[in-house]
């Protein structure tokens, strides 16, 4: 908290009142603890404040609002350019509008996509995580803690990924992932492996319910130092001639689950994510990676609550999304993921963003969402998703056969893909397989004209 833009509030407001009481202005239940036994650079100490610390401030401010300034110019003693990034500073800079748009219409890459995948009709994928069982819970935390060594755990990250790859092959799905089981969480990972951005050990917040996170700090400009996900894409590629897709977090989706600096516009963050982003995708391409999904399932809760803030706020998420994507070769097919979204409202805003395949949630609204997209007479590719993930409920093929049959007097069949709604990440082995083999009979049987 700045003490002194506190204080000079205090003297507006005591200017009016009488007596004035000191409180936060919100429960503090959206905080972690404390900072307290946390490993995090000292500079990033001075300039954060959890909950515990939120207290010592009330402390702090009306002590200094008595007089007492002494420990509230120790709390607020700058920290200098901690966290600045020259190179970073002058990407953003140099930003131009041929930056938010691919060279290639989308008409162009259909027709290379489709000469260079040579999918089927109907093709079936995933959504990107796997079951993480006790199994890959018990490795990581070993990990963490050390008990084994960096090359263990690569060895079994590479061993759950080669599995995966031949039970997919195995099922029979078109476009194959590598599962994600090095990932905690979709957003942490990434934030680990870009500066910039700092992550806790004991920042743990109630998301709903009873799912805790620990959501990332971004207190300085965002760069990457160095690939961040290319070593597991690239070996799971290399176990099959099937294309194996990239998988990406989004920027929107990066700033709504994280704790974000807010010396700069978020705009300008969200690109800088975004450069992140975009140089990752030219060394997926360097190593023949030919589908990249970048995930945006926060695209619509990020939105203000009041709709006459919307234009501004969709115009960036859009670009930033456009900036991601806009260096990639026309051959490179580019998907995008969302998920618990009132589509009908934000359709306008989805048609501005260039990928070429969207997969969202389909099953729970029984097909609702169809006509959303049939409105707006949509050309791209689209994937429903068929198949509640969040049930342990193994949908039948009929149960997916009736979303497809509806979908498909809205969409031309070449345009239609077969996937679940979601990750599987919190799905057990046995209903995920039985749920995926249904999904491709139903793309078997579709394919034969049943």
């Amino acid at each position: 908290t700045n003490i002194k833009e506190s204080i000079e509030f205090l003297e507006e407001v005591s200017s009016h009142a009488k007596n004035v009481m000191i409180s936060n202005a919100s429960p503090l239940y959206h905080l972690p603890i404390t900072i307290e036994g946390e490993n995090l650079d000292e500079r990033l100490v001075k300039r954060i404040a959890f909950a515990k610390e939120r207290l010592y401030e009330l402390r702090l401010i009306s002590k200094a609002f008595e007089g007492d300034w002494e420990l509230a110019n120790e709390w607020n003693e700058e920290t200098g350019d901690f966290g600045k990034n020259d190179v970073v500073g002058e990407r953003i800079k140099n930003l131009k509008d041929e930056d938010f748009r691919r060279s290639y219409g989308y008409t162009e890459r259909y027709r290379r996509q489709k000469e260079i995948l040579n999918l089927p009709l109907f093709p079936t994928t995933t959504i990107g995580s796997f079951p993480q069982d006790k199994e890959v819970r018990r490795k990581r935390s070993q990990f963490r803690k050390g008990k084994i060594s960096s090359a263990e755990y690569k060895k079994f990250i590479q061993d759950k990924i080669k599995g995966l790859i031949k039970f997919q092959e195995n099922i029979g799905l078109d476009v194959l992932v590598h599962g994600e089981f090095e990932r905690t969480d979709m957003v942490e990972f990434f934030a680990q492996k870009l500066d910039g951005i700092a992550t806790t050990e004991k920042g743990w917040i109630i998301s709903y319910g009873t799912r805790c996170y620990r959501p990332p700090i971004i207190y300085g400009d965002v760069s990457r130092p160095g690939p961040m996900t290319i070593d597991e894409i690239s070996f799971a590629q290399k176990q099959t001639r099937k294309p194996v897709k990239g998988m990406l977090t989004g920027p929107v989706t990066i700033l709504a689950w994280s704790y974000v600096r807010e010396d700069i516009p978020v705009e300008e963050v969200a690109y800088q994510i975004a450069l992140c982003l975009r140089d990752e995708i030219r060394d997926y391409e360097e190593k023949g990676i030919k589908i990249v999904q970048i995930d945006e399932p926060a695209f619509r809760e990020k939105a203000p609550v009041k709709k006459r803030n919307w234009d501004k706020y969709f115009d960036w998420a859009v670009k930033s999304f456009n900036l991601i994507v806009s260096r990639a070769k026309a051959e490179t097919q580019i998907h995008t993921h969302m998920c618990y979204s009132e589509f009908g409202e934000i359709i306008r805003y989805i048609l501005k963003m260039d990928f070429d395949v969207i997969t969202i949630e389909a099953s729970r609204s029984k097909g609702d969402i169809i006509e959303y997209f049939q409105n707006v007479d949509f050309k791209r590719q689209i994937g429903l998703g068929v198949w509640d993930i969040h049930s342990p409920f193994v949908p039948s093929v009929e149960d997916m056969a009736r979303i497809v049959k509806r979908a498909l007097k809205a969409f031309p069949k070449e345009n239609f893909w077969i996937n679940p709604d979601c990750g599987l990440k919190t799905r057990d082995w046995p209903e995920t397989e039985a749920a995926l083999r249904n999904l491709v009979k139903l793309a078997y049987k579709l394919r034969k004209g049943e």
